[in-house]
């Protein structure tokens, strides 16, 4: 039986190879825009100082780290060459692969964070970008079994707003994550409090327009080359067409045509949709 296409993995490698033919680094955050013009040209040093936004939250001293959804490993390095120590959880073997390359002195834990079997004890629980897939009744918890006395977990990620209502109500909207007053009511159960906190919305939402300035670019490549070929070879447009039809439904191809043309993903939805908080968080006792 031949073995299923890993999409993901697959578009996680043209995702990453772009970005760092981009940007030289193999960054999947957003970028922290304010005193920058969006443009591609800066999206490198927009990410950087989003890097830099969130590293100003770390506590002080030399940490033990634990990098929850370490992403290409590219944070991971840039804590160890502050001399940090850090291990990575991150459930994609693509992923994995990358950390390993990018952050060779990081151990590396292809797992999820539930299923993560470490103990520690770490001083620091980082989440950037990835506390959103991580159910809020599993995430705090363990973090407070994981950390050391005085330990802290850092998380900058997005949380829905009380305006979303669902893929239903809106169709799919930028942004995601936990809904913020969920995650307020999972943080006065647990075992920690906020020690600081920062809202940065605005500071990151320019990421979306760019993202979707990109895929336009490629939607106008696309129809215009679908239409030279209908208006001068029909018959292979035709055959294209129903040869497209094998690999993805007309509701797919509607969907990603959307995607690539349209432009209600923007920073103004995600503003409406989300609110993206850095907050560092205490242990209570």
């Amino acid at each position: 039986m031949a073995e299923k296409i890993d999409s993901r993995a697959v578009g996680l490698d043209v995702g990453l190879a772009f970005i760092r033919w981009l940007t030289g680094a193999e960054n999947l955050h957003y970028g922290f825009w304010t005193g920058l013009d969006v443009t591609a040209g800066n999206l490198k040093a927009a990410q950087e100082a989003y890097t830099a936004k969130l590293f100003g939250y770390l506590p002080e001293g030399r940490l033990r780290i634990l990098d929850i959804g370490g992403g290409a490993g590219e944070t991971a390095r840039k804590l160890i060459d502050l001399g940090h120590e850090v291990q990575i959880v991150v459930p994609s073997a693509f992923l994995a692969q990358r950390c390993r390359k990018n952050a060779p002195g990081a151990v590396v834990h292809e797992c999820t964070f539930e299923d993560f079997t470490g103990t520690g004890p770490f001083d620091l629980c980082l989440f950037s970008e990835s506390f959103q897939y991580i159910p809020l009744a599993e995430s705090l918890p363990k973090c407070a079994a994981l950390l050391a006395p005085g330990g802290q977990v850092l998380v900058a990620d997005c949380f829905r707003t009380e305006a979303y209502k669902g893929r239903q109500a809106h169709g799919p909207q930028p942004g995601g994550g936990h809904p913020l007053a969920a995650f307020r009511e999972a943080l006065n159960r647990s075992a920690f409090r906020v020690a600081a906190e920062e809202d940065i919305t605005d500071a990151v939402a320019p990421s979306i327009d760019l993202e979707q300035q990109l895929f336009n670019v490629i939607g106008h490549a696309v129809t215009r080359v679908s239409d030279e070929i209908r208006a001068k070879k029909p018959a292979a447009h035709w055959t294209l067409g129903r040869f497209i039809g094998l690999f993805l439904s007309k509701k797919r191809r509607a969907n990603l045509m959307r995607r690539l043309t349209g432009t209600d993903r923007n920073a103004q939805a995600f503003r409406r949709f989300n609110r993206y908080l850095i907050l560092r968080l205490e242990q209570t006792a």
